[in-house]
């Protein structure tokens, strides 16, 4: 197939939890077959108020400045799915993403998922995707006179860092992590890559659809995989020899640096055990053809040496494979006879393989909920989905979005989610070990601009109810401490965030058996507090005290005319 227009898009994120972390910025830009820039979109969002952002990941991204934006995670989601919709409407176009297999595109998934969203935007309506990092595997291992690979800092072997690749060729990368600024540094990449080895780029290009990776699979020439392992290259001769007739998506590759003739004589109880085994060594190597798969002919390889052994003995080898056909439906069975494990998650983020498809009753209530900002429609169309998992997604929609008459089932739901997400440990992470991490972190970096993106200042000015209250601030002990009607609060606003400057409002309140903690969304932002503070805040929470919820729409947004809420606060009235 033949591709127009190139799409390429990366994330940053609250953390690297696939299920759990969220996408706080998403930049796209759509180019030509030459890599000339036609547009580009560049978004981001609040924090939703279940999630817990990761110190690390704020240190690395840098995203402070979006934790006081005022579009919603469900605005971002939906604009970007029609932004990609729309370049690739009258062509069918290529999503390029760096380790995006692993991460970005799984991200991008599950969101689209948890938004009502078509979660394979990607790969569908003729759409293909490559994953620019496994591209580079296959050029490090057979292509690294042309485009030279950079040593690892501080230690053996390679690095394939985007941030890395680009210095090595003289790119800037100085706003590496930016969203927008790693779409960029991805076409400069491809434009020398495109340049130096124009075959090889058409070639993955053209093998970014399952179509096309199968036209280069059922060739009659062998393959040449590589991949990068622990820092080091690692190169393979490969043909087809069988595939998963239940999952067509996963195929088998046979090394052709062993020697078939001590393969092929198996019985079907030893193929099996080679099909079963994991780790890179032996003759059998799994694959999945609807991601990108480091392969290339064998015929684009200018170095005739690369696996040791004549290309015509490997050219002898692959036919050999090719036309046993009794070998083949052995590794074809023993792929279907696989015992896969893949258990379900009891949290209906990660359930987007695990669950089924949605019906075309639930798809054609999805249309419904994204054409209308009346939330009492909202809830009607929720309340109608047969598929539990999309109820619950289309009811924290509604809930982060509106405030006014929401029905108490479903607002006790959405205060359950915030509550357990925020107080229990789970897969989502841990408030009590993120607090710990920040203040190691802060041990250790000194940078003013690391030190800037947790250190607290000055006065701030709590909502408390729907009512707004200048908070009292004293110091105790160097900490900042809130007093709020008496009650005591570390403060953990950020200057940068607009949070800790005179008449703005912390995100959050939450008070706990007579002492109250003033906590922003960041939640990464409670820093030097102390110990006898810590215990103090480790107390449960009596039962009888209800969380309360209070939103300030605002009108207006990107391209949008809907309320969205600006601040969520979480008031626990103090128990008497």
């Amino acid at each position: 197939m033949s591709f127009s227009n190139l799409i390429f898009y990366d994330t940053e994120t609250t953390g690297i939890q696939k299920d759990f972390s969220q996408i706080l910025q998403c930049g796209s830009v759509l180019t030509d077959r030459n890599l000339r820039t036609i547009d580009e979109q560049n978004i981001g969002c609040a924090p939703l108020p279940w999630v817990i952002p990761q110190p690390m990941a704020m240190l690395t991204n840098k995203k402070v400045d979006l934790f006081n934006s005022n579009i919603s995670h469900y605005q971002m989601m939906k604009d970007i799915q029609t932004q990609w919709k729309q370049w690739s409407a009258q062509s069918p176009s290529v999503f390029i993403t760096y380790n995006g297999h692993a991460f970005d595109e799984e991200l991008i998934r599950r969101q689209f998922f948890w938004n009502l969203l078509e979660p394979y935007t990607t790969n569908t309506n003729g759409n293909g995707r490559l994953d620019l990092m496994l591209m580079m595997h296959n050029i490090a291992a057979f292509f690294s006179e042309e485009i030279s690979i950079p040593l690892f800092e501080g230690g053996p072997g390679i690095s394939y860092k985007l941030e890395h690749l680009a210095q090595e060729h003289g790119i800037d990368a100085g706003d590496a992590h930016d969203a927008i600024a790693d779409c960029n540094l991805m076409i400069e990449l491809c434009l020398i890559i495109q340049q130096k080895l124009p075959e090889l780029f058409q070639s993955f290009i053209d093998t970014a659809t399952k179509p096309g990776i199968k036209d280069l699979l059922y060739a009659d020439e062998f393959l040449a995989l590589g991949e990068i392992h622990r820092r080091h290259t690692f190169k393979y001769p490969v043909v087809l020899c069988g595939s998963d007739a239940s999952r067509p998506n996963e195929i088998v590759f046979f090394d052709l640096s062993y020697d078939p003739d001590d393969i092929l004589d198996l019985d079907y109880a030893e193929i099996n055990k080679l099909v079963q085994s994991k780790g890179r060594d032996g003759p059998l190597k799994k694959y999945k053809i609807n991601k990108t798969i480091p392969v290339c002919s064998h015929k684009l390889l200018k170095n005739r040496d690369a696996f040791d052994i004549e290309f015509s003995e490997l050219q002898r080898r692959a036919d050999i494979i090719k036309s046993d056909k009794d070998f083949q439906q052995k590794v074809s069975q023993a792929m279907e006879d696989r015992l896969m494990d893949y258990p379900e998650s009891e949290y209906i983020e990660g359930t987007i393989y695990s669950g089924g498809f949605p019906s075309y009753k639930d798809k054609d209530l999805m249309q419904e909920f994204h054409l209308s900002s009346d939330p009492a429609y909202l809830i009607k169309i929720s309340r109608n989905f047969e598929d539990e998992r999309l109820r619950l997604f289309a009811e924290r929609i509604i809930c982060n979005q509106f405030s006014a008459n929401i029905p108490d089932d479903i607002q006790k739901r959405y205060q359950d989610l915030i509550t357990q997400r925020n107080t229990d440990e789970g897969p989502w992470g841990s408030l009590e070990k993120t607090l710990i991490q920040i203040q190691k972190l802060l041990d250790e970096r000194t940078e003013q601009e690391d030190q800037q993106i947790f250190n607290p200042d000055n006065v701030i000015v709590v909502e408390v109810g729907i009512t707004t209250r200048q908070a009292t601030v004293v110091r105790e002990e160097n900490q900042q401490v809130v007093h709020v009607d008496g009650a005591i609060a570390v403060q953990v606003g950020l200057t940068s965030l607009g949070v800790g400057a005179p008449g703005r409002r912390a995100r959050r309140v939450l008070v706990e058996g007579g002492a109250g903690h003033v906590l922003d969304h960041a939640l990464g932002l409670v820093l030097q507090v102390k110990q006898h503070l810590k215990a103090a805040f480790r107390r449960e929470l009596p039962q009888q005290n209800a969380p309360v919820y209070a939103h300030q729409p605002r009108v207006g947004g990107v391209g949008q005319d809907e309320p969205r809420a600006t601040h969520r606060v979480i008031e626990h009235q103090v128990a008497s």
